[in-house]
């Protein structure tokens, strides 16, 4: 396999800016799909290697996950575009939905055509749960991790940070005084291995970037010095600094907070947003997560529409400060997600052929497993039963979906983009046809 350009690169990173919807378990199977399966730019082990260092920082796991990739591909660079154009198409789509909001209301029609791809997502993410679990299950105990992880999330809502360091501790406990649980399949394991060099990125590529204390200073040095640049810029050319201040301070807390995805830290967001600094009103959060969950790029991104929302309303409905709003809330949302990958994905890269700690990142990625089933079974019940949940609430139109979606996708091998396209039709022709 030859080494991707990085026009090529930027090329996919951009398409996937605009296709990547349905979350983070529908966005990480959109990248497996495309990165593993169909240009074999990243092996399985690489690929899920790197999906359990991002699971276990805070932040968007789906875009720190496309980062670490261009990292892994070009460099510094590679990861910069990589991160921004999985970010600016959800973020522009969001500026020109939220400035239509702001001035006409609700757009029914635009929720519309985006409902048709829920159910879409949902068939592409049991698609990757199927095809993950099958990686990464490698023995019975590897199932027996996934299942405890499934319901310790699900029925009793642990956090996720404390499953992932459950299975850390588990994995070493029993590499000292059971270790051939690890063993069950390593035949299949070779074979995997060596099938893998068929890929551009597998485990015995060497990495350009090596892990050093010296980087990582240098690197803490350039992230605080680009944390201040916007500040500087605000204090003196804007006339309400006070309020700037309040907005990057909260949102940097929020962007270091975000253990377990969005919906983690929503209650938080909403929370002191509404009711400590009445940047806006329950309805319109709520307007907020709607206008979120129907377009690409990481449900995070509703945090962005908070910070428009907030300097609009502030700035006496001034699309210019909402839209700097906008742009600022991005800003820091996101400068530590790239902050993390940079300093840690070469330290994981160095440490990718050690035994040990491989065996305890095949327990992270059976954890992985069992939470992403959860993710499923929580974005499916959103979609299957909207308002209650009872067979009465059934929408069925969104059950068939699934269904045909599945079938498209794994039987027939429909390409993945133009079955988005084709759900997106759906969703907008049931909303005309039925209302």
């Amino acid at each position: 396999m030859q080494k991707p350009s990085f026009k090529e690169a930027s090329l996919f990173w951009l398409k996937l800016g605009f296709i990547s919807f349905g979350g983070p378990a529908g966005q990480v199977a959109i990248m497996h799909e495309y990165l593993v399966e169909k240009k074999k730019w990243i092996s399985e082990t690489k690929f899920l290697n790197a999906l359990n260092y991002c699971m276990v920082l805070p932040g968007p796991e789906a875009q720190q996950l496309a980062t670490y990739t261009g990292w892994m591909l070009h460099g510094t660079m590679g990861g910069l575009v990589a991160g921004l154009l999985f970010v600016l198409p959800s973020m522009f789509i969001l500026l020109g939905l939220t400035t239509l909001y702001v001035s006409f209301g609700a757009i029914p029609w635009v929720y519309a055509l985006f409902s048709g791809l829920k159910p879409a997502i949902i068939a592409i993410v049991l698609l990757a749960l199927y095809k993950i679990g099958k990686k990464s299950l490698l023995s019975y105990f590897h199932y027996l991790v996934a299942f405890t992880a499934f319901v310790c999330i699900f029925f009793f809502h642990i956090p996720f940070p404390i499953i992932i360091l459950g299975a850390l501790l588990s994995a070493l406990v029993l590499n000292v005084f059971y270790p051939k649980i690890f063993l069950d399949k390593s035949k299949n394991k070779t074979n995997e291995e060596a099938d893998e060099s068929v890929y551009y990125i597998n485990k015995f590529t060497p990495q350009k970037d090596n892990f050093s204390w010296a980087s990582i200073v240098k690197k803490l040095v350039v992230g605080c010095l680009l944390w201040l640049m916007p500040i500087v810029g605000l204090y003196f050319f804007t006339h309400d600094f006070i309020f700037w201040e309040n907005l990057i301070v909260f949102f940097t807390k929020a962007a270091l907070v975000t253990f377990g995805g969005a919906y983690a830290v929503l209650p938080y967001v909403a929370q002191v947003s509404v009711e400590k600094f009445h940047w806006l009103s329950n309805l319109q959060m709520m307007d907020g997560l709607a206008l979120g969950e129907t377009t690409p790029g990481p449900l995070i991104m509703v945090l962005v529409f908070v910070g428009f929302m907030a300097a609009y309303n502030y700035h006496q409905s001034s699309l210019l400060m909402g839209s700097l709003g906008l742009f600022v809330t991005t800003f820091y949302t996101f400068l530590f997600c790239f902050l993390f990958i940079f300093i840690g994905a070469p330290f994981i890269e160095k440490s990718q052929g050690n035994k040990k700690i491989g065996q305890l990142l095949s327990l992270v990625s059976a954890a992985v497993v069992g939470v992403i089933l959860n993710l499923t079974l929580y974005l499916g019940q959103a979609v299957l039963f909207p308002k209650h949940l009872s067979f009465s609430g059934l929408d069925f139109s969104s059950f068939l979906w699934i269904i045909v979606s599945f079938l498209a996708l794994y039987h027939f091998k429909i390409n993945m983009i133009l079955w988005i396209a084709i759900s997106a039709v759906f969703g907008l022709t049931h909303f005309l046809v039925l209302g």
